[in-house]
Protein backbone atom coordinates (compact mmCIF):
# COMPACT_ATOMS: atom_id res chain seq x y z
CA UNK A 1 0.00 0.00 0.00
CA UNK A 2 1.11 3.57 -0.55
CA UNK A 3 0.82 6.20 2.18
CA UNK A 4 -2.67 7.40 1.16
CA UNK A 5 -3.96 3.83 1.07
CA UNK A 6 -2.55 3.23 4.54
CA UNK A 7 -4.34 6.28 5.89
CA UNK A 8 -7.61 5.17 4.30
CA UNK A 9 -7.20 1.72 5.83
CA UNK A 10 -6.75 3.34 9.23
CA UNK A 11 -9.82 5.52 8.75
CA UNK A 12 -11.85 2.46 7.78
CA UNK A 13 -11.01 0.89 11.15
CA UNK A 14 -12.94 3.66 12.92
CA UNK A 15 -11.88 5.91 15.77
CA UNK A 16 -9.29 4.51 18.15
CA UNK A 17 -11.77 4.54 21.06
CA UNK A 18 -14.30 2.49 19.09
CA UNK A 19 -13.06 -0.87 20.26
CA UNK A 20 -15.27 -3.77 21.28
CA UNK A 21 -12.85 -4.87 23.98
CA UNK A 22 -9.51 -3.99 25.52
CA UNK A 23 -6.81 -6.60 25.96
CA UNK A 24 -3.21 -7.33 25.00
CA UNK A 25 -3.90 -10.55 23.09
CA UNK A 26 -4.04 -9.05 19.59
CA UNK A 27 -0.94 -6.86 19.90
CA UNK A 28 1.02 -9.78 21.35
CA UNK A 29 -0.01 -12.09 18.50
CA UNK A 30 0.94 -9.47 15.90
CA UNK A 31 4.30 -8.60 17.39
CA UNK A 32 5.16 -12.27 17.93
CA UNK A 33 4.50 -12.91 14.22
CA UNK A 34 6.85 -9.99 13.43
CA UNK A 35 9.63 -11.38 15.64
CA UNK A 36 8.86 -9.14 18.65
CA UNK A 37 10.45 -5.93 17.34
CA UNK A 38 9.58 -4.14 20.61
CA UNK A 39 12.16 -6.33 22.38
CA UNK A 40 15.06 -5.04 20.28
CA UNK A 41 15.55 -1.83 22.27
CA UNK A 42 15.08 -0.67 25.88
CA UNK A 43 11.97 1.33 26.69
CA UNK A 44 10.41 3.68 29.20
CA UNK A 45 6.63 3.84 29.53
CA UNK A 46 4.62 6.84 30.74
CA UNK A 47 0.99 6.73 31.92
CA UNK A 48 -1.28 9.27 33.61
CA UNK A 49 -4.41 11.34 33.14
CA UNK A 50 -2.60 14.54 32.19
CA UNK A 51 1.03 15.41 31.66
CA UNK A 52 2.11 12.07 30.22
CA UNK A 53 2.70 13.51 26.75
CA UNK A 54 4.79 16.43 28.01
CA UNK A 55 6.74 14.12 30.33
CA UNK A 56 7.37 11.67 27.50
CA UNK A 57 8.55 14.46 25.19
CA UNK A 58 10.93 15.80 27.85
CA UNK A 59 12.36 12.37 28.66
CA UNK A 60 12.90 11.65 24.96
CA UNK A 61 14.57 15.05 24.52
CA UNK A 62 16.95 14.27 27.41
CA UNK A 63 17.91 10.97 25.79
CA UNK A 64 18.50 12.71 22.44
CA UNK A 65 20.68 15.32 24.18
CA UNK A 66 22.64 12.45 25.70
CA UNK A 67 23.38 11.09 22.23
CA UNK A 68 21.00 8.13 22.17
CA UNK A 69 19.02 7.51 18.97
CA UNK A 70 15.60 7.84 20.56
CA UNK A 71 12.14 6.82 19.42
CA UNK A 72 9.07 8.57 20.81
CA UNK A 73 5.57 7.17 20.42
CA UNK A 74 2.69 9.41 21.52
CA UNK A 75 -1.02 9.98 20.93
CA UNK A 76 -3.20 11.53 19.70
CA UNK A 77 -1.88 13.48 16.73
CA UNK A 78 -2.90 17.06 16.01
CA UNK A 79 -2.59 17.21 12.22
CA UNK A 80 -0.90 14.13 10.75
CA UNK A 81 -0.70 10.59 12.08
CA UNK A 82 3.09 10.71 11.47
CA UNK A 83 3.40 12.96 14.53
CA UNK A 84 2.88 9.94 16.77
CA UNK A 85 6.06 8.16 15.67
CA UNK A 86 9.29 10.15 15.94
CA UNK A 87 13.01 9.44 16.04
CA UNK A 88 15.28 12.14 17.48
CA UNK A 89 12.39 14.58 17.18
CA UNK A 90 11.71 13.89 13.48
CA UNK A 91 8.36 12.48 12.35
CA UNK A 92 8.33 9.18 10.50
CA UNK A 93 8.38 9.82 6.75
CA UNK A 94 5.38 8.91 4.59
CA UNK A 95 7.46 6.22 2.88
CA UNK A 96 8.68 4.63 6.12
CA UNK A 97 5.17 4.79 7.55
CA UNK A 98 3.73 3.06 4.49
CA UNK A 99 6.44 0.39 4.53
CA UNK A 100 5.97 -0.49 8.20
CA UNK A 101 2.18 -0.21 8.16
CA UNK A 102 1.89 -2.38 5.04
CA UNK A 103 4.01 -5.06 6.69
CA UNK A 104 1.71 -4.99 9.72
CA UNK A 105 -1.40 -5.16 7.50
CA UNK A 106 -0.08 -8.15 5.54
CA UNK A 107 0.88 -9.90 8.75
CA UNK A 108 -2.59 -9.33 10.18
CA UNK A 109 -4.22 -10.64 6.98
CA UNK A 110 -2.22 -13.85 7.32
CA UNK A 111 -3.09 -14.21 11.00
CA UNK A 112 -6.78 -13.71 10.25
CA UNK A 113 -6.67 -16.21 7.41
CA UNK A 114 -5.04 -18.79 9.70
CA UNK A 115 -7.55 -17.94 12.45
CA UNK A 116 -4.73 -16.96 14.79
CA UNK A 117 -6.50 -13.62 15.22
CA UNK A 118 -10.20 -13.57 16.00
CA UNK A 119 -10.79 -10.09 14.58
CA UNK A 120 -8.95 -7.25 12.88
CA UNK A 121 -7.02 -5.15 15.41
CA UNK A 122 -7.92 -1.59 16.29
CA UNK A 123 -6.66 1.72 14.94
CA UNK A 124 -4.40 2.15 17.98
CA UNK A 125 -3.08 -1.41 17.88
CA UNK A 126 -2.10 -1.02 14.21
CA UNK A 127 -0.27 2.23 14.95
CA UNK A 128 1.47 0.81 18.01
CA UNK A 129 2.72 -2.20 16.03
CA UNK A 130 3.83 0.18 13.25
CA UNK A 131 5.86 2.20 15.75
CA UNK A 132 7.45 -0.90 17.26
CA UNK A 133 8.47 -2.19 13.83
CA UNK A 134 9.73 1.16 12.55
CA UNK A 135 11.86 1.70 15.66
CA UNK A 136 13.43 -1.75 15.26
CA UNK A 137 14.15 -1.18 11.57
CA UNK A 138 15.74 2.19 12.40
CA UNK A 139 17.95 0.54 15.04
CA UNK A 140 17.13 3.02 17.76
CA UNK A 141 18.92 2.96 21.11
CA UNK A 142 15.87 3.66 23.26
CA UNK A 143 12.10 4.21 22.96
CA UNK A 144 9.83 6.35 25.12
CA UNK A 145 6.23 5.13 24.95
CA UNK A 146 3.27 7.23 26.00
CA UNK A 147 0.32 5.10 27.06
CA UNK A 148 -2.75 5.80 24.94
CA UNK A 149 -5.35 5.22 27.64
CA UNK A 150 -5.22 3.54 31.01
CA UNK A 151 -2.14 1.35 31.08
CA UNK A 152 -2.85 -2.24 32.09
CA UNK A 153 -4.53 -3.17 28.79
CA UNK A 154 -3.03 -0.49 26.56
CA UNK A 155 -1.25 -1.79 23.47
CA UNK A 156 1.99 -0.05 24.51
CA UNK A 157 2.11 -2.22 27.63
CA UNK A 158 3.77 -5.31 26.16
CA UNK A 159 7.35 -4.17 26.60
CA UNK A 160 9.53 -4.63 29.68
CA UNK A 161 10.31 -0.99 30.48
CA UNK A 162 13.51 0.01 32.22
CA UNK A 163 11.47 2.60 34.09
CA UNK A 164 7.72 3.27 34.41
CA UNK A 165 6.44 6.79 35.02
CA UNK A 166 2.96 7.65 36.29
CA UNK A 167 1.97 11.32 36.16
CA UNK A 168 -1.10 12.81 37.82
CA UNK A 169 -4.30 10.75 38.00
CA UNK A 170 -7.82 12.12 37.88
CA UNK A 171 -11.20 11.26 36.38
CA UNK A 172 -11.25 10.76 32.60
CA UNK A 173 -12.42 8.00 30.24
CA UNK A 174 -14.58 6.63 33.05
CA UNK A 175 -16.58 4.50 30.63
CA UNK A 176 -13.41 2.48 30.01
CA UNK A 177 -11.31 2.86 33.16
CA UNK A 178 -13.76 3.09 36.04
CA UNK A 179 -15.70 5.74 37.92
CA UNK A 180 -13.30 6.39 40.80
CA UNK A 181 -9.77 7.73 41.03
CA UNK A 182 -8.75 4.49 42.74
CA UNK A 183 -10.10 2.37 39.88
CA UNK A 184 -8.35 4.52 37.29
CA UNK A 185 -5.10 4.42 39.29
CA UNK A 186 -5.29 0.61 39.35
CA UNK A 187 -5.50 0.55 35.55
CA UNK A 188 -2.56 2.93 35.20
CA UNK A 189 -0.53 0.97 37.77
CA UNK A 190 -0.72 -1.90 35.29
CA UNK A 191 2.46 -0.57 33.66
CA UNK A 192 4.49 -1.49 36.78
CA UNK A 193 6.75 -4.50 36.30
CA UNK A 194 8.21 -6.86 38.92
CA UNK A 195 11.45 -5.46 40.26
CA UNK A 196 11.52 -2.55 37.80
CA UNK A 197 11.64 1.07 39.06
CA UNK A 198 8.55 3.30 39.15
CA UNK A 199 8.40 7.10 39.24
CA UNK A 200 5.14 8.43 40.67
CA UNK A 201 4.13 12.07 40.30
CA UNK A 202 0.66 11.42 41.71
CA UNK A 203 -0.79 13.94 44.13
CA UNK A 204 -4.19 12.36 44.80
CA UNK A 205 -3.99 10.32 48.05
CA UNK A 206 -6.26 7.56 46.69
CA UNK A 207 -4.11 7.16 43.59
CA UNK A 208 -0.90 7.30 45.63
CA UNK A 209 -2.08 4.45 47.84
CA UNK A 210 -3.05 2.25 44.87
CA UNK A 211 0.31 2.76 43.19
CA UNK A 212 2.18 2.26 46.46
CA UNK A 213 0.37 -1.03 47.07
CA UNK A 214 0.93 -2.33 43.55
CA UNK A 215 4.62 -1.44 43.60
CA UNK A 216 5.01 -3.26 46.93
CA UNK A 217 3.23 -6.34 45.56
CA UNK A 218 5.67 -6.49 42.64
CA UNK A 219 8.75 -5.53 44.67
CA UNK A 220 9.20 -2.59 42.30
CA UNK A 221 11.34 0.29 43.65
CA UNK A 222 9.03 3.29 43.98
CA UNK A 223 10.12 6.93 43.91
CA UNK A 224 7.25 9.18 45.03
CA UNK A 225 8.13 12.67 43.88
CA UNK A 226 5.82 14.31 46.41
CA UNK A 227 8.35 13.20 49.03
CA UNK A 228 11.60 12.89 47.08
CA UNK A 229 11.66 16.18 45.13
CA UNK A 230 12.16 19.72 46.42
CA UNK A 231 11.57 22.59 44.02
CA UNK A 232 12.93 26.04 44.86
CA UNK A 233 13.82 29.42 43.35
CA UNK A 234 10.93 29.33 40.88
CA UNK A 235 11.21 32.09 38.26
CA UNK A 236 8.40 33.10 35.91
CA UNK A 237 9.93 33.79 32.50
CA UNK A 238 6.94 35.21 30.65
CA UNK A 239 4.77 32.17 31.35
CA UNK A 240 7.58 29.64 31.18
CA UNK A 241 9.28 28.64 34.40
CA UNK A 242 12.83 28.07 35.57
CA UNK A 243 13.59 26.49 38.92
CA UNK A 244 16.11 24.61 41.02
CA UNK A 245 15.48 20.97 41.82
CA UNK A 246 16.83 18.74 44.55
CA UNK A 247 15.99 15.11 43.90
CA UNK A 248 17.02 12.42 46.35
CA UNK A 249 19.80 14.71 47.54
CA UNK A 250 21.13 15.53 44.06
CA UNK A 251 20.93 19.13 42.83
CA UNK A 252 19.73 20.23 39.39
CA UNK A 253 20.01 24.02 39.36
CA UNK A 254 18.52 26.28 36.72
CA UNK A 255 16.19 23.86 34.96
CA UNK A 256 14.15 25.80 32.39
CA UNK A 257 11.30 24.36 30.34
CA UNK A 258 10.18 26.06 27.11
CA UNK A 259 6.64 24.77 27.77
CA UNK A 260 4.24 27.34 29.16
CA UNK A 261 2.43 26.93 32.49
CA UNK A 262 3.57 26.31 36.05
CA UNK A 263 2.04 22.80 35.88
CA UNK A 264 4.91 21.88 33.56
CA UNK A 265 7.20 22.04 36.59
CA UNK A 266 5.69 18.76 37.83
CA UNK A 267 6.11 17.13 34.43
CA UNK A 268 9.70 18.35 34.24
CA UNK A 269 10.46 16.86 37.66
CA UNK A 270 8.97 13.51 36.55
CA UNK A 271 11.10 13.48 33.39
CA UNK A 272 14.25 14.35 35.35
CA UNK A 273 13.49 11.62 37.90
CA UNK A 274 13.06 9.06 35.11
CA UNK A 275 16.32 10.14 33.47
CA UNK A 276 18.12 10.00 36.81
CA UNK A 277 16.84 6.48 37.36
CA UNK A 278 17.98 5.42 33.89
CA UNK A 279 21.41 6.83 34.72
CA UNK A 280 21.38 4.63 37.83
CA UNK A 281 20.51 1.70 35.55
CA UNK A 282 23.67 2.29 33.51
CA UNK A 283 22.60 4.76 30.82
CA UNK A 284 25.18 7.54 30.40
CA UNK A 285 22.95 10.52 31.16
CA UNK A 286 24.67 13.58 32.61
CA UNK A 287 23.16 16.50 34.48
CA UNK A 288 24.19 18.73 31.57
CA UNK A 289 22.25 16.50 29.14
CA UNK A 290 19.23 16.59 31.44
CA UNK A 291 19.24 20.39 31.52
CA UNK A 292 19.77 20.61 27.75
CA UNK A 293 17.06 18.06 27.02
CA UNK A 294 14.54 19.94 29.14
CA UNK A 295 15.52 23.27 27.55
CA UNK A 296 15.05 21.98 23.99
CA UNK A 297 11.79 20.04 24.46
CA UNK A 298 9.13 20.63 21.82
CA UNK A 299 5.52 19.63 22.53
CA UNK A 300 2.95 21.40 20.31
CA UNK A 301 -0.64 22.14 21.18
CA UNK A 302 -0.17 22.45 24.93
CA UNK A 303 -0.28 26.09 26.04
CA UNK A 304 1.17 26.90 22.63
CA UNK A 305 1.34 30.55 21.62
CA UNK A 306 0.56 31.22 17.94
CA UNK A 307 0.10 35.00 18.07
CA UNK A 308 1.21 37.70 20.51
CA UNK A 309 -1.11 40.69 19.89
CA UNK A 310 -3.66 39.57 20.93
CA UNK A 311 -2.06 36.66 22.73
CA UNK A 312 -3.54 33.49 21.20
CA UNK A 313 -2.90 30.31 23.19
CA UNK A 314 -3.86 26.75 22.18
CA UNK A 315 -4.41 23.95 24.68
CA UNK A 316 -6.47 20.75 24.72
CA UNK A 317 -7.81 21.01 28.31
CA UNK A 318 -10.14 18.11 27.53
CA UNK A 319 -10.84 16.90 31.08
CA UNK A 320 -11.53 18.62 34.42
CA UNK A 321 -8.00 18.17 35.78
CA UNK A 322 -6.45 19.78 32.68
CA UNK A 323 -9.05 22.56 32.74
CA UNK A 324 -8.17 23.34 36.36
CA UNK A 325 -4.49 23.58 35.45
CA UNK A 326 -5.22 25.92 32.53
CA UNK A 327 -7.54 28.07 34.65
CA UNK A 328 -4.90 28.41 37.36
CA UNK A 329 -2.30 29.32 34.74
CA UNK A 330 -4.59 31.94 33.20
CA UNK A 331 -5.24 33.59 36.56
CA UNK A 332 -1.52 33.64 37.33
CA UNK A 333 -0.22 34.73 33.94
CA UNK A 334 -2.92 37.13 32.74
CA UNK A 335 -4.71 38.46 35.84
CA UNK A 336 -5.41 41.92 34.43
CA UNK A 337 -6.06 40.99 30.80
CA UNK A 338 -9.44 40.44 29.16
CA UNK A 339 -9.74 36.83 27.99
CA UNK A 340 -11.93 35.36 25.26
CA UNK A 341 -12.44 31.61 25.10
CA UNK A 342 -12.87 29.62 21.89
CA UNK A 343 -14.30 26.32 23.13
CA UNK A 344 -15.24 22.93 21.72
CA UNK A 345 -15.71 19.51 23.28
CA UNK A 346 -16.28 15.89 22.47
CA UNK A 347 -19.69 14.58 23.57
CA UNK A 348 -18.16 12.00 25.91
CA UNK A 349 -16.33 14.61 27.99
CA UNK A 350 -17.47 16.25 31.25
CA UNK A 351 -18.81 19.32 29.48
CA UNK A 352 -20.69 20.82 32.43
CA UNK A 353 -17.74 20.48 34.82
CA UNK A 354 -15.14 21.70 32.33
CA UNK A 355 -17.26 24.65 31.20
CA UNK A 356 -17.77 25.56 34.87
CA UNK A 357 -13.99 25.83 35.20
CA UNK A 358 -13.17 27.61 31.93
CA UNK A 359 -16.17 29.80 31.13
CA UNK A 360 -15.77 32.10 34.20
CA UNK A 361 -12.33 33.09 32.92
CA UNK A 362 -13.79 34.72 29.82
CA UNK A 363 -15.65 37.91 28.98
CA UNK A 364 -16.89 36.10 25.85
CA UNK A 365 -17.15 32.40 24.96
CA UNK A 366 -17.15 31.31 21.29
CA UNK A 367 -18.63 27.83 20.90
CA UNK A 368 -17.45 25.90 17.87
CA UNK A 369 -17.18 22.36 16.48
CA UNK A 370 -14.20 20.66 14.81
CA UNK A 371 -14.92 18.17 12.02
CA UNK A 372 -14.96 15.04 14.15
CA UNK A 373 -17.82 12.62 14.63
CA UNK A 374 -17.54 12.74 18.43
CA UNK A 375 -17.61 16.54 18.55
CA UNK A 376 -20.56 18.18 20.27
CA UNK A 377 -22.38 20.89 18.32
CA UNK A 378 -22.42 24.33 20.00
CA UNK A 379 -26.12 23.88 20.74
CA UNK A 380 -25.37 20.56 22.45
CA UNK A 381 -22.73 22.21 24.61
CA UNK A 382 -25.25 24.84 25.66
CA UNK A 383 -27.78 22.17 26.56
CA UNK A 384 -25.23 20.31 28.68
CA UNK A 385 -23.85 23.21 30.68
CA UNK A 386 -25.25 25.36 33.43
CA UNK A 387 -22.43 27.87 32.97
CA UNK A 388 -23.34 30.42 30.33
CA UNK A 389 -20.85 33.21 31.07
CA UNK A 390 -21.44 36.89 30.31
CA UNK A 391 -21.74 36.36 26.55
CA UNK A 392 -22.00 33.27 24.33
CA UNK A 393 -21.26 33.39 20.61
CA UNK A 394 -21.99 30.43 18.33
CA UNK A 395 -19.66 30.01 15.38
CA UNK A 396 -19.49 26.37 14.17
CA UNK A 397 -16.35 26.85 12.06
CA UNK A 398 -13.26 26.83 14.34
CA UNK A 399 -11.20 29.14 12.11
CA UNK A 400 -14.02 31.66 11.85
CA UNK A 401 -14.56 31.44 15.62
CA UNK A 402 -10.90 32.25 16.30
CA UNK A 403 -10.86 35.07 13.75
CA UNK A 404 -13.97 36.58 15.31
CA UNK A 405 -12.52 36.33 18.83
CA UNK A 406 -9.35 38.10 17.63
CA UNK A 407 -11.33 40.71 15.72
CA UNK A 408 -13.23 41.59 18.89
CA UNK A 409 -10.10 41.69 21.04
CA UNK A 410 -7.71 44.54 21.70
CA UNK A 411 -4.00 44.03 21.13
CA UNK A 412 -3.29 43.27 24.79
CA UNK A 413 -6.18 40.80 25.28
CA UNK A 414 -5.88 37.01 25.46
CA UNK A 415 -7.68 34.46 23.27
CA UNK A 416 -7.61 30.94 24.70
CA UNK A 417 -8.50 28.07 22.35
CA UNK A 418 -9.29 25.05 24.52
CA UNK A 419 -11.54 22.10 25.32
CA UNK A 420 -10.35 19.52 22.81
CA UNK A 421 -7.14 18.47 21.07
CA UNK A 422 -9.29 18.05 17.95
CA UNK A 423 -10.03 21.79 18.14
CA UNK A 424 -6.32 22.53 18.59
CA UNK A 425 -5.61 20.26 15.64
CA UNK A 426 -8.15 22.08 13.47
CA UNK A 427 -6.46 25.42 14.17
CA UNK A 428 -2.97 24.04 13.63
CA UNK A 429 -4.07 22.39 10.38
CA UNK A 430 -5.49 25.71 9.18
CA UNK A 431 -2.17 27.36 10.00
CA UNK A 432 -0.20 24.64 8.20
CA UNK A 433 -2.43 24.86 5.14
CA UNK A 434 -2.32 28.68 5.20
CA UNK A 435 -6.06 28.96 5.70
CA UNK A 436 -5.16 30.96 8.79
CA UNK A 437 -2.29 33.41 9.13
CA UNK A 438 -1.02 34.49 12.58
CA UNK A 439 -0.35 37.95 11.16
CA UNK A 440 -3.97 38.19 10.08
CA UNK A 441 -5.05 37.35 13.63
CA UNK A 442 -2.94 40.22 14.89
CA UNK A 443 -4.36 42.38 12.13
CA UNK A 444 -7.88 41.61 13.33
CA UNK A 445 -7.20 42.98 16.80
CA UNK A 446 -8.83 46.23 17.83
CA UNK A 447 -6.19 48.99 18.12
CA UNK A 448 -2.50 48.83 17.32
CA UNK A 449 -0.19 45.96 18.25
CA UNK A 450 1.92 46.57 21.33
CA UNK A 451 5.59 47.28 20.76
Amino acid sequence: MNYSQCLQSLINLGHELNRAKFDLESIRIITRALGNPQSEYPTAIVAGTNGKGSTSAMLASILVATGYRTGLYTSPHLIRVNERIRIDGHEITDTDFADAFTEIWRTVDGLLENKELAHRPSFFEFLTATAFLHFARARIDFAVLEVGMGGRLDATNITEPRVAVITNIDLDHQQFLGNTVAAIAWEKAGIIRPGRPVISACENPEAEEVIRKRAAELNAPLNELAHAAQVSSIRNLDGRFAFDLTLDGENFPGLASPLMGSFQIKNTVAAVAAAKRLAHEGFKISRAAIAEGIRTTVWPGRMEVICNHPLVVLDGAHNPAAAREIAAAARTLWPERALRLVYASMRDKSIDEISGILFPLAIEVYLTQPEQERAAAPEEILSLTNHRGPKIVIEPNPVRALERACRESSADDVVLVAGSLFLVGAIKRALAERQLDPESLAGHAVGSPLP
